[in-house]
């Protein structure tokens, strides 16, 4: 059974080197629609539930105290058809999530419901499922992660597309250059609103942005990276180091300035064919231009509460070397013709225009050879279902046999 399905995913991978020689000439700024197209998903063998009686079967089993399989929880989220129904689904996620069998929700499971959400215009309960991952078991793979940043960007709701870039980051799944670029797509619109943000957001966005910006070798990871670390310095210098590294995929060493400033250094020194976006640069020097009332003794109320340790007065104590050599770096770059007039979300979307199409004819390669595997797996658990109901059911006949001869024998 299982080389079967294989056997089918190969030949419908030969539709997608199509659609992907195709996509090749066309002109667009994020995921195609051969990428969002969920024709794959939905060739899979169908499994059709009636979803009242799936509901009532979980309960019934939650009720005697046993435990809801992987089997019957991933067949809710697949038989799910309006908006209505993924709201009430909320209510079973959460309960298999809290359940002896909380560790068996299955990869597949966890992609159909993502796209049952962007399916039936639930995406904020995606979102929310996402944010509260721990409550509801929802870990999210690179291709989700994907699907769901380029349909909050196209609806140009960067604010949202860059909740789920935070999830990434948590995760620290940039593996895939796709998410990268969509990430960073995220987070630099995001900026081009010039949003108000909390010391909380800057560390995320800071952190964020170095996480993608460290998997680029080129003028938007540079630039990035730079935005970055000044981001999460800032944080550190107004805030301390443990309110950086606090429930974040960061480093506990302080001196995030003096990393930002080293980013510069490098470019200059090390990476001549690299240019940092005069954006950026201009956004790291208002940075520094903030922190100069800290060493001037001019602490804002909101930080005057905040408790630094010895380690974080002595990198406040660095601030006037960071901002020298920040202008020194900065006249280096300008002499060197190492700067680019273009905004980082220029840059950005330059670099999708230029990368993204091949990154997506890798991404669905894989993603065919994923749900066959998913696909393969699935009908083994549905096989072993079969015939361990078989096995009870001769069993309970066996038993109830035995029942009737004793009966006999008495009479």
């Amino acid at each position: 059974m299982a080389a079967s399905i294989l056997q089918r995913c190969v030949c419908r991978g030969r539709t997608f080197s199509i659609c992907a020689n195709y996509r090749s000439i066309v002109r667009r700024s994020l995921l195609s629609s051969a990428y969002t197209d969920a024709s794959v998903w939905e060739q899979r063998l169908k499994d059709p539930q009636d979803l009242g009686q799936l509901a009532s079967l979980m309960d019934r089993t939650y009720e005697r105290k046993f435990p809801v399989s992987s089997l019957l929880i991933g067949r809710f989220i697949d038989s799910l058809s309006s908006r209505e129904e993924v709201d009430q689904a909320e209510y079973y996620l959460y309960k298999f999530r809290h359940s002896p069998n909380c560790w068996y929700l299955r990869d597949w499971s966890i992609h159909s419901w993502f796209r049952q959400c962007l399916k039936h215009g639930a995406r904020d309960k995606a979102l929310y499922t996402l944010k509260n991952k721990v409550q509801f078991g929802m870990f999210a793979d690179d291709f989700t992660f994907n699907l769901l940043m380029d349909s909050f960007i196209k609806d140009n709701d960067f604010t949202g597309a860059c909740s789920v870039v935070q999830e990434v980051m948590l995760q620290e799944s940039f593996e895939r250059t796709s998410t990268q670029i969509l990430a960073l797509n995220a987070l630099s619109k995001h900026l081009e609103t010039k949003p108000q943000l909390s010391w909380q957001e800057e560390r995320i966005m800071g952190a964020s942005l170095m996480l993608a910006g460290l998997k680029q070798e080129n003028s938007v990871g540079f630039s990035a990276r730079l935005l970055g670390l000044a981001f999460i310095g800032k944080v550190e210098l107004s805030r301390g180091i443990h309110a950086v590294f606090h429930e974040m995929p960061l480093i506990w060493t302080s001196g995030y300035l003096g990393r930002a400033v080293a980013v510069m250094d490098a470019v200059c020194s090390n990476f001549r064919d690299v240019k940092l976006s005069e954006e950026v640069l201009d956004h790291v020097e208002k940075i520094l231009q903030d922190l100069s009332g800290i060493s001037d003794g001019q602490i804002s109320a909101s930080d005057s509460d905040t408790l630094l340790d010895e380690e974080d007065q002595l990198e406040r104590l660095k601030l006037p070397e960071y901002i020298d050599r920040f202008k020194e770096l900065k006249e280096r770059l300008l002499a060197q013709n190492q700067t680019d007039p273009r905004s980082l979300e220029a840059l950005v979307s330059a670099l999708t225009r230029q990368k993204m199409a091949e990154c997506e004819d890798a991404d669905l390669c894989e993603y065919q050879r994923t749900v066959c595997v998913w696909e393969a797996e699935r009908q083994q658990l549905i096989q072993r279902e079969r015939e361990t109901k078989e096995k009870n059911r001769l069993m309970r006949d066996e038993r109830e046999e035995q029942t009737e001869r004793r009966k006999r024998r008495t009479d």
